[in-house]
Parts: C-alpha cells; sequence; structure tokens
C-alpha cells in the first residue's frame, strides 16, 4: 500500500507546537494597542497578527478586555521597575527624584503599547496580593522620593506625588499626540517635567 503523506494540520503549520500561543497573542495585541489604541483593536486581528486561526485566542482568553487586563499588569510590573531602578541610581534622593522623570517619559516612549493599556484599561481589583503590590510599587516609589525632598510645610507627601505623576502623564500623553508640534521651539518634556516637579515640590 501507498504511504499516504499528510500535510501538517493548521495549528502545526501557524506554531502551536512550540507552546507560546499565549504569548505570540500576547505580543500582537501590544503592538496593536500601540498603533491604534486600547479600543483599536480585536482578538481576530490579534490572531491575525500572530498567525493563527481566529478561535485560537480564546484557549486563553476570555475576550479582548481579559487580554487589556494582562497587558496593563504586566506594563505596571516593569514600569515599577523602571521607576525603582532610575530612583536608586541617583547619589542623592534629589538625583534619583530627578532620573524618575525621564525613565517616565522613556517607558512612555519605548513601551507605547504597555502605556496605553495601564492607563486606558481599569481591571477589577486583582486578588493576588503580590499582583497588587507591583500595580502600587510605581506609586509608592515616587511617594518616597518626594517625601526625602518635600519641605517640612505640613503637605502630604501622597498628594505632591500623585500631582507628580499626574504632571508626567500629562507631558507624556502631550507628546504622543505631537504637542507641541515638531519646529514649535518648544522647551522638552524632560525640561517642562523637571520645572513642574521642582516647582511642585517648593524648590524654584
Amino acid at each position: 500500500m501507498a504511504q499516504v503523506h499528510r500535510m501538517p494540520d493548521l495549528a502545526a503549520r501557524r506554531g502551536y507546537h512550540h507552546g507560546n500561543l499565549r504569548e505570540a497573542l500576547l505580543e500582537a495585541a501590544r503592538n496593536l494597542v500601540a498603533e491604534r489604541g486600547p479600543q483599536g483593536f480585536t482578538l481576530t486581528e490579534a490572531a491575525r497578527r500572530a498567525g493563527v486561526s481566529p478561535s485560537a485566542p480564546y484557549r486563553h482568553f476570555k475576550d479582548r478586555e481579559e487580554v487589556l487586563a494582562e497587558l496593563s499588569r504586566r506594563g505596571f510590573a516593569l514600569f515599577g521597575q523602571r521607576l525603582q531602578a532610575a530612583a536608586t541610581a541617583g547619589a542623592s534622593p534629589a538625583e534619583g527624584l530627578a532620573r524618575m522623570g525621564p525613565a517616565y517619559l522613556a517607558f512612555a516612549r519605548d513601551e507605547p503599547g504597555y502605556y496605553a493599556a495601564m492607563f486606558a484599561f481599569q481591571p477589577p481589583r486583582p486578588e493576588d496580593e503580590t499582583e497588587e503590590a507591583a500595580k502600587e510599587a510605581p506609586f509608592m516609589t515616587l511617594t518616597r522620593a518626594v517625601a526625602g525632598l518635600l519641605p517640612k510645610d505640613g503637605r502630604d507627601p501622597r498628594l505632591v506625588a500623585l500631582q507628580v505623576w499626574a504632571l508626567s502623564h500629562g507631558v507624556a500623553m502631550l507628546e504622543r499626540a505631537g504637542l507641541p508640534p515638531p519646529g514649535s521651539d518648544a522647551p522638552s518634556a524632560e525640561a517642562v517635567l523637571d520645572s513642574g516637579v521642582a516647582a511642585l515640590l517648593g524648590r524654584r
């Protein structure tokens, strides 16, 4: 009897065999979010970019909101690590805080997919304490840095830290939107952030 040569099925040809489908889908979704925003992608598009069938994502995710929640979780974890590294790299508390501003802006530039998911999607309060701590870590790092430099004027370091974060986020989002337009001779994002943080701390 002649031997029958069977073609590999779609799953084998498109990467199911390597066991990394979940990561491939998340990477595809992260790129789509970076390009189009959190509401600008579908699981079908993510599947297409990952080279799998439209039904494949549902092996790992209930819906697109679950994908966004995972991108948000990973983004906050990486964001916290970057800010902590910047804060501890300074030779003094002032230098540490000064390094955090550029680190913040660099994260928004380098990881637009994570950054967009982090601030556009609000998942339910995590049940896992480790996950919750990871999400709170950036704010706690910033609060400690602010507390070490804030004048003894009775202001709550958490309030000032939140003001610094709001300023940082605003500067990052304006830059992402292309504002002010290139060629306008406006100060750099770093210069704006540095000046604003100094004003909030009462150092200028």
